[in-house]
């Protein structure tokens, strides 16, 4: 992961210990950690609304052609997708961490944090 240290950063300041944040960045990791957990730990038994939610969250911020050029949104878009396959749980990190480098990107390239409103649909 080339973003370790920043994503960690994210998660220690704009990550509360439960319920949604008040960043992008923020949710954006809250989302990837939560769909990673799920997927490692539990097999994506628990899969559910909730979790669609956080891969349409991460595609809606992250299809963002002001940051990424088309080869990299695409490379977004697979990663979404493979996680949005809750019958094959993908249990690789390295695809987690890719989306999450992408995500400190995001925040860098728009001089985060961004403030956000908590979605009342989202209860993960």
């Amino acid at each position: 992961m080339k973003y370790f240290e920043e994503a960690k950063q994210i998660w220690i300041n704009y990550v509360p210990k439960s319920g949604q944040s008040d960043t992008v960045e923020g949710e954006l990791i809250r989302a990837i950690e939560k769909l990673r957990y799920e997927a490692q730990n539990n097999g994506n038994v628990n899969w559910d609304q909730g979790f669609e939610q956080f891969c349409e969250y991460l595609w809606d911020v992250l299809n963002d052609s002001k940051t990424f050029d088309s080869t990299v949104i695409e490379e977004i878009r697979k990663d979404i997708d493979t996680l949005r396959n809750d019958r094959e749980p993908y249990l690789e990190d390295d695809l987690y961490d890719r989306l999450s480098d992408h995500i400190v990107e995001w925040s860098l390239a728009h001089n985060g944090p961004v403030k956000r409103e908590k979605d009342p649909k989202q209860f993960r």
